[in-house]
């Protein structure tokens, strides 16, 4: 694999499987736009082969600049048998749909991240502890500091992989219907988008929480705060 040389550190490189090749208008290089859509959720979908058949699991993840930590067991499987097997992690929100005249041009507004690479399994205790904690803390800040942290039987229970965010692809789609000027304009169809938003609900106690327990503030604070 071949990265292309670049002097802008905030440009992701092009190489043969993050090149876009089909509506190129909707990709974009920009690194902010990949840690835009990181940032954003904490649920992704890990790709890998595991005893030669295509596996896809969803998993939450963290990340710093460099590395996105994915906990993976079934990955760290088939890591075990092929350590350089590459694996591929997708990241996708869906803004809308895109309702046209027409049942061809309809479509969705999204923006979604592929991440692809040889991830590696963390075993050093501290950097375990460390992308731990960006996982918990992309998920729910605050929490990390909040509840009790791993012990060592736990970490040693735990699989945690770093995959490099070097080679990533983005595409973005939003707006209105691309057949607005089309023939399909005549027939007098109404053609617009459908937002979709998500949003935190109030929290919920455990019912097995002893009375005078209340949430903490961190938490209480994404109530009605919207999520993607």
């Amino acid at each position: 694999m071949t990265y292309t040389d670049t002097d802008d550190s905030r440009t992701l490189p092009q190489t043969e499987r993050t090149t876009h090749r089909r509506l190129r208008e909707q990709g974009s290089t920009d690194r902010a736009d990949l840690e835009a859509i990181l940032d954003a959720g904490f649920v992704c979908h890990l790709g890998v082969m595991v005893d030669g058949a295509p596996v896809v699991v969803p998993t939450v993840y963290g990340r710093d600049e460099r590395w996105l930590y994915v906990h993976g067991s079934v990955a760290s499987r088939s890591l075990a048998a092929d350590p350089g097997a590459a694996v591929c992690v997708t990241v996708t929100h869906v803004d809308g749909l895109v309702l046209a005249r027409s049942v061809f041009e309809h479509g969705v507004n999204y923006r979604s991240a592929m991440v692809h690479g040889v991830p590696r399994t963390i075993t050093d205790e501290a950097e375990k502890l460390e992308g731990l904690r960006r996982l918990t803390e992309h998920a729910t800040p605050g929490q990390w500091t909040y509840a009790r942290q791993p012990n060592r039987k736990e970490l040693a229970a735990t699989t945690l992989l770093a995959l490099s965010l070097e080679e990533a692809s983005v595409k973005i789609r939003s707006g209105a219907p691309d057949d607005g000027a089309s023939a399909d304009a005549e027939l007098g169809l109404w053609a617009g988008t459908l937002p979709l938003n998500a949003r935190w609900g109030a929290p919920t106690a455990d019912p097995l929480l002893p009375t005078g327990i209340t949430a903490p503030a961190h938490v209480v604070a994404r109530a009605g705060t919207r999520h993607g």
